[in-house]
C-alpha cells in the first residue's frame, strides 16, 4: 500500500511532487469510502423504519409482539445474532454477502422496533427521530474533521456500555423510574460520544484498506457501526421524547 506521509520529494513535471499528487488521490478516495459508508448507513436506517412502520400499520406487530408464542422472541434476538455473524465472520465473508447480511439486519431490526409505534405516538417518533439526525450529523461531523484523537475515549465509551447494559438487565427486575431516567441520559451521551469516536475511527481505517479488497467490507462495517450508533441514540432519547399512546 501506498506510504502517503513518505517526506521524499521526487517531482514531477512542472514542480509538482509525487507525494503532492498521492495525497490528492487518496483525500479523493477517501471522500469516496466515506460518503459510501454515510449512504449505506442511511439507507439501512431508513429500510428499518419503512419495515418498522409496514409492520406496525399491517397489525402484525401488535399480534406478534403482544402476544404468546417463540416467534416473538426470535425477531427480539435477530438482530443481535446479524451482528454477531457481521463482526466475528467478516473476514470469511465475500464482500456481496456481507452487504446482503447488513440489509438482512436493516429488515429484521425493522421487525423488531416496530414495537414503538405500538408504544409512542407517531409524531413523538418523528419528532425524536429528526433531532436524532441533527445530532448525528453534528457528532459524525465533529469526528471527522476534528484533530483531537479520540481513540482514547474509545475503551470508556465501551465499558460505559457494557455498564449500562447490566443496569437495564437490573433494572427490569427493579423497575426504578429513577434508574430509567439515569440510563436513558446516560446511553443518550455514550452513543453521542461514540458517534464521534467510531466516525474518526472510520476514517482512520481507510489508510489499512485503500487499494485492497477489504474496502467493501469495510464500508459495511463501518455503515453498521454508525448504524447501531443512531439507531441506540435515537432509542434512548425517545425515552425522553416520546409520548405514549
Amino acid at each position: 500500500m501506498a506510504n502517503w506521509s513518505d517526506p521524499r520529494t521526487d517531482s514531477v513535471g512542472f514542480g509538482r511532487t509525487a507525494p503532492a499528487a498521492q495525497q490528492v488521490a487518496y483525500d479523493a478516495g477517501l471522500r469516496s469510502y466515506m460518503l459510501s459508508v454515510y449512504n449505506y448507513m442511511a439507507s439501512g436506517v431508513l429500510l428499518t423504519g419503512i419495515v418498522a412502520m409496514l409492520f406496525a400499520q399491517s397489525g402484525l406487530a401488535y399480534q406478534i409482539l403482544a402476544g404468546p408464542g417463540l416467534l416473538k422472541y426470535v425477531i427480539m434476538f435477530a438482530p443481535l445474532a446479524f451482528v454477531m455473524v457481521l463482526s466475528f465472520g467478516i473476514n470469511r465473508l465475500s464482500t456481496p454477502a456481507a452487504q446482503g447480511l447488513y440489509w438482512a439486519y436493516a429488515v429484521v431490526m425493522g421487525l423488531s422496533l416496530s414495537s414503538i409505534f405500538l408504544v409512542y405516538t407517531g409524531m413523538s417518533i418523528a419528532q425524536t427521530f429528526f433531532a436524532t439526525a441533527a445530532a448525528f450529523a453534528g457528532l459524525s461531523l465533529f469526528g471527522y474533521t476534528t484533530k483531537k484523537d479520540l481513540s482514547g475515549f474509545g475503551t470508556f465509551l465501551i465499558m460505559g456500555v457494557v455498564g449500562l447494559l447490566v443496569a437495564s438487565v437490573i433494572n427490569i427486575f427493579l423497575q426504578s423510574s429513577a434508574m430509567d431516567f439515569a440510563i436513558s441520559a446516560i446511553g443518550v451521551l455514550l452513543f453521542a460520544g461514540l458517534t464521534a469516536y467510531d466516525t474518526q475511527k472510520i476514517k482512520s481505517i481507510y489508510a489499512y484498506v485503500a487499494g485492497t479488497e477489504m474496502v467493501g467490507k469495510s464500508v459495511v462495517m463501518g455503515a453498521l457501526s454508525l448504524y447501531l450508533d443512531f439507531i441506540n441514540m435515537f432509542l434512548f432519547l425517545l425515552r425522553f421524547m416520546g409520548n405514549r399512546e
